[in-house]
């Protein structure tokens, strides 16, 4: 039997997520002196598997209300990760209020029954979606809507072969490990889903493929060149923005690759399950290209921060699979689930929070920016929405990445009060509900600034 493990630093810096196990971790929790925490988090330890980026815990916390989590000790942290659940926060007052008066009729429904709120969450959806987007199908999770998209670009082009984007993320299933481009997921498994061919992603600051311009367009040819050589190519799938460092694609990728697809006859699936609701200032993600895909996977915010919800969004002329099983999962239509979609779509709409996250993003941008100019350490600011990444770096010419600097970061705001996670190993990723009121977005970003200040006097003093 093998027993020895990848080293910490091998896992933690290829992974997506800050790492929960390191010095800095152990530290941390020895800090915790409240007997109820403690218990709790030994517990945790004793009865729950352990593994990557979940185990040990942080906290242990009691409640969580909006923007704010508390621990059982009293702590309040703003919840600026949320597993990307949390676009109306924490327990919103219309969201329950939906799912409880659905549980008092319909708690659950059996695939082969419709009811009334799934056929109102399917409408909404095509609506809000707009275009072709005009079919659904509904799963308990993005990772199993990742694999209802890749059967259906199976079976409508005849073509088994995907290609995906290195540094990836859509999900930790087998299917979804093999399509995704993070290596850490995939280690130790053994044989994955096969015909799985990826490509550079687009980036602008830390490209390994710089242009003259500057531009990432050229970054679109990649996806010709396999498709032309490899042949048998039925899917491109990939995040419209990538959610985990925040690596945001110009337009003009998005339209070059979408040219692409269309001409080789390859099916776009856009994995927007992270973002989509409303994160980027727009419903979907796509939108903010100008772009439609053939498939896009919607998940996470979806169930209001409440419910476990997803769906598969296609056009109408792909309805063409009936003798075949894409999902059949038990909670496919999900009265519950549904409701709370229902309830957190008509939150979005009402309060205009689209309008809302645009004007938040401004305002992200003008404060990022000038904490760039003060603090040396950050070598790259980008986002979308309110969706942002920090880049740490020990030099701005090399672009060296500024880890240890990072972690203090993190663990300093979490002691301030303010809870968010470490991509990449050196990406402050910034992701407060759409809801988030201007002042607590500026304290958030007044402690962000401390603590990168701290940082950077402790590790770079001029």
């Amino acid at each position: 039997m093998k027993t020895q493990a990848p080293s910490l630093s091998q896992r933690a810096l290829a992974c997506e997520g800050d790492t929960n196990r390191s010095p800095s971790r152990e530290r941390w929790t020895a800090r915790l002196s409240d007997a109820v925490t403690q218990s709790l988090l030994e517990e945790d330890s004793r009865y729950f598997l352990h593994q990557a980026m979940s185990t040990p815990c942080l906290d242990a916390l009691e409640s969580a209300d909006g923007l704010y989590l508390t621990d059982v000790a009293g702590k309040r942290y703003m919840d600026f990760h949320g597993n990307n659940v949390h676009q109306l926060g924490h327990g919103h007052p219309e969201v329950l209020a939906a799912i409880q008066k659905q549980l008092a009729t319909l708690p659950f429904a059996p695939r082969r029954f419709t009811h009334q709120t799934a056929v109102d969450c399917a409408k909404a959806l095509t609506e809000i979606a707009g275009g072709e987007l005009n079919r659904v199908l509904f799963a308990p999770g993005g990772t199993s809507v990742i694999g209802m998209a890749l059967k259906l670009a199976r079976y409508i082009t005849g073509n088994y072969k995907v290609v995906s984007l290195w540094d990836s993320f859509h999900g930790a299933s087998m299917d979804a490990i093999s399509v995704g481009g993070e290596a850490c997921f995939r280690e130790g498994m053994g044989p994955l889903m096969a015909g799985v061919e990826r490509i550079p992603p687009p980036v602008s600051y830390r490209g390994a493929l710089p242009s003259q311009d500057g531009s990432d367009l050229h970054y679109a040819d990649y996806l010709e060149y396999v498709i032309e050589k490899e042949g048998g190519v039925g899917a491109f799938i990939a995040e419209a923005v990538r959610n985990t460092d925040v690596q945001v694609p110009s337009r003009a990728y998005w339209q070059r690759v979408r040219e692409i697809c269309d001409r080789h006859h390859v099916m776009l699936i856009i994995d927007d399950i992270p973002n989509g609701m409303g994160r980027t200032g727009h419903w979907f993600t796509h939108q903010a290209f100008g772009i439609e895909p053939d498939i896009l996977c919607i998940g996470k915010g979806l169930g209001g921060g409440v419910v476990p919800m997803a769906a598969m969004l296609t056009r109408n002329r792909y309805n063409q699979a009936a003798q075949i099983s894409l999902g059949h999962y038990t909670h496919e239509k999900s009265p519950i689930g549904c409701a709370a979609a229902l309830a957190t779509i008509g939150v979005i709409a009402q309060q205009e929070l689209l309008k809302k996250v645009q004007a938040d993003a401004a305002y992200l941008y003008e404060r990022l920016h000038a904490m760039k100019a003060r603090l040396p350490i950050i070598g790259d600011v980008r986002g979308i929405g309110l969706l942002w990444g920090v880049e740490l770096v020990e030099d701005r010419t090399t672009k060296a990445r500024a880890f240890a600097a990072a972690e203090q970061v993190m663990y300093r705001c979490l002691e301030l009060g303010l809870s968010f996670k470490v991509s990449q190993g050196n990406v402050l990723q910034l992701s407060p509900p759409l809801t988030i009121l201007r002042e607590d977005l500026a304290q958030a970003l007044d402690w962000v600034e401390q603590a990168i200040s701290e940082a950077c006097q402790q590790h770079y003093p001029i």
